[in-house]
């Protein structure tokens, strides 16, 4: 599916910020000092990749997530010269790519030597030629798993004495992946075939590992992604989702929500469907991945099973 595009503001501030750092970095390749327990500079473009980064390099790492506000929409973000600043300092960075967050692959390209995860491409999902794709691949469970792993060994070719604890807390954090991916089966077991309703794409890989069937018209989930209003005639199609035989569950991205988004929560409350929230971030005062998506994996068993 489009990401929604940027802003020609947008840009232009990513660009001043990369012109910043062209200015900080000299020749752009850093020389690759030693690392000791706790100095490894891990950067990711939001704090979902921190959490798990985090996880992985324990207290050997030092990680910054350029996108930590649970209020704003990360469609909206615009780099700062501080941004760029971390950018530069990192030996590890991690951005979700496919579009998401290409304000980060700017300041990659211009900020010298360092090791690049690019998650959508680490994940194997995206599919060739014109086909729509769901950039959302935090909520692939079998993608965060690889990141877990890919990241381990990075660091570990960074920090070669922690190599043995990184691989450690890795394959701890994919036991507890695997424990999500138990929860999901669970659902799908019971609720295989269920139909739902998205606002946006955001939740998709969940919704199809829970074997759930989203009923949304794709243009109106499109429309909303990408800040637009949905035509009458789709919005109404959306609407009649919650009338006759309605969808079991309504489930929102809290970080974007438009008049239109509450008028479908709003018809979805009438016909008593349970309404689930999802976020691209994690919200204020959560810093743990499995945590935050068992949260929500729960939640949205919880209302199937209303």
């Amino acid at each position: 599916m489009p990401t929604r595009s940027r802003p020609a503001a947008v840009l232009a501030a990513v660009g001043a910020t990369a012109a910043l750092l062209l200015s900080a970095c000299g020749s752009g390749t850093q020389s690759a000092p030693a690392e000791s327990a706790a100095t490894v500079p891990v950067v990711t473009t939001t704090n979902v990749y921190g959490a798990i980064a985090e996880a992985v390099g324990g207290d050997r790492v030092r990680v910054t997530s350029l996108m930590n506000d649970a209020a704003a929409d990360p469609h909206s973000f615009e780099a700062t010269p501080a941004d760029a600043a971390d950018v530069a300092e990192a030996r590890v960075v991690v951005l979700n790519g496919g579009g998401y967050d290409d304000f980060a692959t700017k300041l990659v390209e211009t900020s010298g030597d360092r090791t690049v995860i690019d998650v959508v491409e680490l994940s194997g999902l995206k599919a060739g030629g014109d086909e729509e794709f769901n950039e959302h691949v935090w909520y692939s469970l079998p993608t965060v798993a690889k990141l877990a792993e890919r990241l381990a060994a990075d660091l570990a070719a960074i920090d070669p004495a922690g190599a043995d604890a990184y691989r450690a807390n890795a394959a701890r954090f994919t036991e507890q992946v695997a424990g999500l991916q138990q929860r999901l089966d669970a659902i799908k077991a019971r609720a295989a075939g269920q139909r739902v309703a998205v606002t946006e794409p955001v939740p998709g890989y969940l919704v199809e590992a829970a074997g759930l069937v989203d009923a949304t018209p794709a243009e109106f989930a499109e429309a909303i992604e990408e800040d637009t209003d949905p035509p009458v005639a789709v919005l109404q199609e959306t609407l009649d989702l919650f009338s006759g035989t309605p969808v079991r569950v309504l489930i929102v991205n809290t970080q974007t929500t438009t008049p239109t988004t509450d008028q479908v929560e709003r018809a979805a409350q009438t016909a008593g469907v349970p309404v689930v929230g999802v976020s691209e971030t994690l919200p204020e005062g959560q810093t743990d991945y499995i945590s935050w998506m068992g949260g929500q994996i729960d939640a949205l068993g919880a209302a199937l099973d209303r």
